[in-house]
């Protein structure tokens, strides 16, 4: 994965970021205050952020925005913020210490990207095993989970004995209704939370998302 990662600091902070920025081993873009939040890359996956700016430029509403990324806040030793980011970094710091923080943070982005898939306006977390959409959420036994995201993956309707030797690698000729009691079971709970009857349908030739 080629990360990209954002810097928001300092004039001199970020020269120093763009003195090492080829020993880091990933792509580096830095933030402009004169640019809206909306131009910033969809690519970023990670936020480093130089303490010296931070109640200055900054706040923790912004650094809010990018609650969905991790970040990395470099901070110097007499400045104490009660705020909770993803690390704190302790300046000053080696190249080499630094090239382990982001390393940290490069594996903390790929399980949550692995583990959270967004389906039509509910995120998916494979790994907490939870559908959830806004403030609310439902938890999901392993092979609900694992339904969906058959279900999401293929994007057309499957048939109950495909679902069938994909999830419980049963035969096509087993006579079961596993299949129909799990979509039952899975509907009643995310209508009883969402008000949702229609995040798994039916259309005749079998089930979709």
């Amino acid at each position: 994965m080629n990360l990209e990662l954002l810097v928001i600091g300092s004039k001199n902070f970020n020269n120093t970021i763009d003195e090492i920025k080829d020993n880091l081993e990933y792509s580096i873009s830095f933030y402009d205050f004169n640019e809206p939040l909306s131009n910033v890359s969809s690519l970023i996956a990670g936020v480093l952020v130089d303490s010296n700016i931070y109640n200055n430029k900054i706040n923790l509403d912004f650094i809010n925005k990018f609650k969905n990324k991790p970040i990395l806040f470099l901070q110097n030793s007499n400045i104490n913020h009660q705020n909770n980011f993803d690390n704190r970094i302790p300046l000053p710091i080696s190249l080499v210490e630094l090239k382990k923080k982001i390393k940290s943070l490069v594996a903390s982005y790929k399980f949550k990207y692995n583990s959270s898939v967004k389906i039509k306006n509910y995120i998916l977390d494979k790994n907490e095993k939870k559908l959830s959409k806004l403030n609310l959420f439902i938890s999901l036994t392993e092979r609900e989970v694992q339904l969906i995201e058959l279900l999401f993956e293929k994007k057309k309707p499957l048939s109950k004995n495909f679902i069938l030797q994909k999830i419980w690698k049963y035969s096509t000729n087993a006579d079961t209704h596993t299949v129909e009691t799990h979509v039952y079971r899975l509907r009643k709970k995310i209508n009883y939370k969402f008000g949702d009857d229609n995040f798994i349908l039916n259309s005749g030739n079998g089930y979709l998302i």
